[in-house]
């Protein structure tokens, strides 16, 4: 099962994130990856998915900082089906700080070198049926 070097790759991509460091991000996504960046609003590729991470850091001011909480692994064969709580943590502009919870899925596929990378990411799951 690919639980735990998931978890640890997951844990790595929020700390890029948290760093702004989209350089890194980009080596866990697969060149053909899509990002649902909000309900309505997709991007693919890797080129675009850093200019939306660069608008998403914008947007809050900064101050993004990415968490995960309990998390499930659905394997079969080179593709992981991943659902998680993703805890997202800010400060606006004003200084007050807030914190949101969402029940992330996110999709994995297993290169032939071993390696995951993740080629789709929706930190807002099912939320995006409620956008219909």
């Amino acid at each position: 099962m690919a639980y735990q070097p998931l978890k640890q790759m997951i844990e790595a991509a929020d700390k890029a994130i948290t760093e702004e460091d989209f350089d890194s991000l980009m080596a866990f996504y697969a060149d053909d990856a899509t990002l649902v960046i909000k309900p309505g609003l997709i991007t693919t590729g890797k080129e675009q998915i850093h200019k939306a991470f660069l608008a998403i850091v914008e947007y809050f001011n900064h101050s993004l900082v990415v968490k995960q909480g309990a998390m499930q692994v659905i394997q079969g064969g080179n593709t992981a089906l991943v659902i998680m709580e993703t805890v997202l943590e800010t400060v606006d502009a004003a200084g007050v700080a807030s914190s949101m919870s969402r029940r992330a899925t996110y999709v994995f596929r297993e290169d032939p070198a071993g390696k995951w990378l993740c080629v789709i990411d929706n930190s807002y799951g099912t939320e995006l049926l409620g956008a219909l």
